[in-house]
């Protein structure tokens, strides 16, 4: 590892952090912890925040751009840096070896794209493309399942951008099947509000009843032209947070006008699918005044994997 060190420090290495969707979101009870039962449909976005990293040998995790209203220490970027140090720590083989991984450090910049409070995941994919990144950087040689086993420690979410494939998730979302929906062009609209998980999961207005569906052999039985049946498929927490913010309410009405639209996890985000790029612009251009909005291609696989790809030739 101190190898590891020496190679890499004081340089700065670029990570792509990217936005997901929920094309779709059931709760499908609630477990005793509280925690809910879901299942969903994950696909990435070719749309990313920028994730630069350059190991040091100082100890310190140093987050060289604060994001305004979240303190470092809170920051899912900080936690994860510490959560894998602490890990590899704790695997030491002998003393020695513990002082040395103490000794692992980080300088990190972010240019933050994506919008908080919008259901895109980008806290989650923040904390993953630094577990993923450190892991590699810093020589820890954690396999993609434990370090998966550590993201979801950090949030439900944090697993599916570890590894890096689109799927249909079980549990707190954690158990995934691979799934390769059609890579079509998303608009993405957000109003001028965030939404916080918690006030929507702990609502009484959430439905959590869902019927599940067949777990074993979804790859199999899901078919792109029906996504959009809501008697299959839905948002659970679409139905909660339009009784509750008018804002996605209206925009939702809106954009269903014009093309097939949901809201991605829980909000405030909703996505419109379109088969072309242009057809996604030509909304974009009509959209309301005071909607925030891109353009992305949906991706059945993470931007970052064919940035390590890179890495490691």
């Amino acid at each position: 590892m101190n190898n590891s060190i020496n190679k890499y420090t004081n340089k700065f290495f670029s990570f792509p952090s990217p936005a997901k969707l929920n094309l779709f979101l059931h709760v499908v009870g609630q477990r005793s912890d509280g925690y809910h039962e879901l299942e969903t449909l994950f696909q990435f976005l070719d749309y990313s925040d920028t994730i630069e990293i350059s190991v040091t040998d100082d100890a310190t995790i140093d987050l060289l751009t604060p994001i305004d209203g979240v303190k470092n220490e809170d920051n899912l970027i900080v936690k994860a840096a510490l959560l894998l140090k602490q890990e590899v720590i704790n695997q030491a083989e002998s003393e020695q070896q513990a002082i040395i991984l103490k000794s692992l450090g980080a300088k990190i910049r972010i240019d933050k794209k994506l919008p908080m409070g919008g259901g895109l995941g980008g806290g989650s994919s923040n904390a993953a493309t630094i577990l993923v990144a450190l892991n590699y950087l810093w020589d820890c040689h954690l396999s993609t399942n434990e370090l998966a086993k550590l993201g979801v420690t950090l949030g439900a979410d944090v697993p599916i951008f570890i590894h890096g494939f689109s799927a249909f998730a079980q549990g707190i979302g954690e158990k995934l099947t691979p799934v390769a929906p059609e890579e079509c062009w998303y608009l993405v609209s957000k109003p001028n509000i965030s939404i916080s998980t918690v006030s929507v999961f702990t609502s009484p207005d959430l439905p959590r009843k869902t019927t599940k569906l067949t777990a074993n052999n979804f790859d199999s039985i899901y078919c792109d032209k029906d996504l959009f049946n809501d008697d299959k498929y839905h948002n659970d927490c679409q139905i909660m947070v339009i009784k509750h913010y008018d804002e996605v309410a209206k925009l939702l009405a809106w954009l269903i006008e014009y093309a097939p639209s949901r809201m991605t996890g829980t909000g405030a985000c909703v996505f419109s699918r379109f088969s072309s790029e242009k057809e996604a612009i030509e909304l974009q251009k009509k959209l309301p005044l005071g909607i925030e909005s891109f353009v992305a291609q949906g991706l059945n696989k993470s931007p970052f994997t064919s940035v390590f790809e890179s890495l490691e030739k």
